[in-house]
C-alpha cells in the first residue's frame, strides 16, 4: 500500500503573526513538512508578517530554528531547510496602521492563489481583514485563515463575523480547529459512514452513553493571562470538545462536502438541551509549593475553572435517553483525549455462572496514540467451562498505515485544505454562534452562583464532583492513565 501526495497548485501564504509561538511550533514546521514530500513547491511562496522589524533572512534563519526544535522527528536534511527557506520572505506591518501593506500587495503574484493566515489575536482579525480588503490585497478568490479563540461570548462571536463578512464572503473564511484535522477524527467519519458494521447501531436502541475525554497533564504556565479569563468552558468545550460531540452524534450527510456535512453538524449543536447546573462539575487544580491554579494564574482569588465535566443530551430521535459525558481538565494524570462509545449489555446471559456481560466499548483514540479499540468478551482459553473475559481488537495507525513513519500534524492537513478550497474540516459561522448560544447560558449560571471551581490535586483525575455527576447514573468514568 503506497501512499499518495497530490500537490496542490502554487499559492502566496501570508502569515500574519509569524514570529509568534504558534507559528514557530505549528504553521511554520507543518509547511516544511509539506514542502518535504513533495506536496508544494518552488512555485509557492510564503510571506512572514509581524510587528517586528526583521530582515527576510533573519526570518529565514529563525525558521530553520524553529523546524529545527518544533519539526516531526524525522530525518531532515540541511538542503531540504535550505530548499524550503527559500520561499520565505518577510515584511513588517502595522496590522492598525498603514506601514507595511503596499510592500506586501507587491509581492503577490496575479496567477497564485493567495491565503492569509492571522495566527493573531482575535481583536486584530476584523483590523486586517479591512486592510486586506480596502488596499486591494484580497481578490474574491482569498482565502482567511482565522485561529481560536473566535470570540468570547454569543455576542462577540456575532461582531467577529460580522465584521470578517463586510470584506469576505463565508466561502472565503476558515475558522480552524485543530482537532478536525487529526486523523482519527476523520476516521470516526469513515468508521460511521463507510461501514455497514456501526452505522445500523449508532443510536439510542443500541448505545448507553457516550464519554468525551481531553486530558492534559499539563498546568496553564505560559498561557496563564488568556486562560484565567476564559477557563475550560471557553478555551476546550465550546470548540474542541463540541467538535469531537457533532462529529459523534451527527446525522450521515446526503454527500461529503463542505456545507453538507457542517449543516448536520449545526443540526447536533441546535438539538442540545440546556445543560442544568447539577449536571455540571468544574474543579480547579492545586500543588504543593505555589504549584497550583492560582499561584500559575497570578490571582489567589481566581474562580476560573481548570476543569470541567458535563452530562449533554441531544434531544432528537437517533439519541434520546443517551447521554454524552464530556470532561477536560489541566494537571490530570496524563494527556489523553479519546471518544469512548458504551454499547448497551446484551439483553439475556445464556453462560450461567459466567457473571454478567457487558456491552463492547469502542473507543476512539485522538492522542497520544492514535487509533480505534474495539472491546469484546471472548471465551477465556482454556478446559474449566465457559469463563468468559474480555479482549480489546486493537488498530493503532502508528503500526497498520503506510504513513506511520512520518505522521501528518493537524496543521499539515489543514492548511493543504485551504489552499485547495476545502473548507469541510473547518467551522462555518452559523455552527460557531450556536455553539455559543448554547455554551453562554452555562457560563452565566455559574456565575451568577458565585460558587468557586471544586480543589482537586495535580496528577489525580480531576474533583470528586465529577466522580458523583456519573456515579448518580450508575455509571463509571474510563480511567484516565494507569
Amino acid at each position: 500500500m503506497v501512499s499518495r501526495v497530490i500537490p496542490v497548485q502554487p499559492f502566496d501564504l501570508v502569515l500574519f503573526g509569524a514570529t509568534g509561538d504558534l507559528a514557530r511550533r505549528k504553521i511554520l514546521p507543518a509547511l516544511f513538512h509539506r514542502f518535504q514530500i513533495g506536496q508544494f513547491d518552488s512555485n509557492c511562496r510564503i510571506i512572514g508578517s509581524s510587528r517586528s522589524d526583521l530582515t527576510a533572512e533573519a526570518f529565514r534563519s529563525q525558521t530553520a530554528d524553529a523546524i529545527r526544535e518544533f519539526g516531526q522527528d524525522v530525518e531532515t536534511k540541511a538542503e531540504e531547510i535550505a530548499g524550503f527557506t527559500a520561499l520565505l520572505d518577510y515584511v513588517a506591518v502595522d496590522a492598525r496602521g498603514e506601514n507595511g501593506w503596499d510592500a506586501i500587495h507587491g509581492k503577490l503574484r496575479e496567477d497564485a492563489i493567495r491565503a492569509f493566515y492571522l495566527s493573531v489575536g482575535p481583536a486584530l482579525f476584523p483590523d486586517i481583514a479591512r486592510r486586506l480588503s480596502e488596499t486591494g490585497i484580497a481578490t474574491p478568490e482569498s482565502r482567511i485563515v482565522l485561529e481560536k479563540p473566535f470570540g468570547h461570548d454569543l455576542a462577540s462571536a456575532r461582531g467577529l463575523n460580522a465584521a470578517l463578512r463586510e470584506h469576505f464572503e463565508e466561502q472565503q473564511i476558515y475558522r480552524i480547529d485543530h482537532y478536525l484535522g487529526k486523523e482519527t477524527v476523520q476516521n470516526l467519519m469513515a468508521l460511521r459512514f463507510a461501514n455497514s458494521l456501526f452505522e445500523p447501531l449508532w443510536n439510542s436502541s443500541h448505545i448507553d452513553h457516550v464519554q468525551i475525554t481531553v486530558a492534559e497533564s499539563i498546568g496553564i504556565e505560559g498561557r496563564e493571562e488568556y486562560y484565567d479569563k476564559s477557563g475550560a468552558m471557553r478555551d476546550m468545550v465550546q470548540n474542541h470538545l463540541m467538535q469531537l460531540l457533532c462529529l459523534t452524534a451527527m446525522e450521515p450527510p446526503a454527500h461529503f462536502a463542505p456545507n453538507a456535512v457542517r449543516d448536520e453538524k449545526v443540526k447536533v449543536i441546535e438539538a442540545l438541551r440546556p445543560v442544568a447546573q447539577a449536571s455540571i462539575a468544574r474543579g480547579q487544580y492545586r500543588g504543593k509549593n505555589g504549584d497550583g491554579y492560582r499561584d500559575h494564574a497570578g490571582n489567589p482569588a481566581s474562580r476560573t475553572e481548570s476543569y470541567i465535566a458535563l452530562k449533554v443530551e441531544v434531544a432528537n430521535w437517533r439519541w434520546a435517553g443517551t447521554p454524552f459525558y464530556l470532561r477536560t481538565g489541566k494537571r490530570l494524570r496524563e494527556r489523553v483525549s479519546e471518544i469512548a462509545v458504551y454499547f448497551r449489555d446484551p439483553p439475556h446471559n445464556i453462560f450461567e455462572g459466567s457473571g454478567p456481560i457487558h456491552g463492547n466499548v469502542l473507543v476512539i483514540r485522538l492522542q497520544p496514540d492514535e487509533g480505534i479499540t474495539l472491546k469484546t468478551t471472548i471465551k477465556d482459553p482454556g478446559p474449566g467451562g465457559m469463563r468468559l473475559t474480555g479482549a480489546n481488537l486493537d488498530m493503532t495507525f502508528a503500526d497498520e498505515l503506510p504513513e506511520s513513519g512520518r505522521p501528518q500534524d493537524a496543521y499539515e492537513r489543514l492548511i493543504m485544505d485551504v489552499i485547495r478550497g476545502n473548507q469541510t474540516l473547518f467551522m462555518r459561522g452559523d455552527e460557531v454562534e450556536a455553539a455559543w448560544a448554547w455554551a453562554d447560558p452555562i457560563i452565566a449560571g455559574w456565575q451568577d452562583t458565585g460558587e468557586a471551581p471544586q480543589p482537586y490535586d495535580s496528577g489525580s483525575a480531576g474533583p470528586d464532583d465529577s466522580l458523583l455527576l456519573i456515579h448518580r447514573d450508575g455509571r463509571r468514568w474510563r480511567s484516565i492513565g494507569t
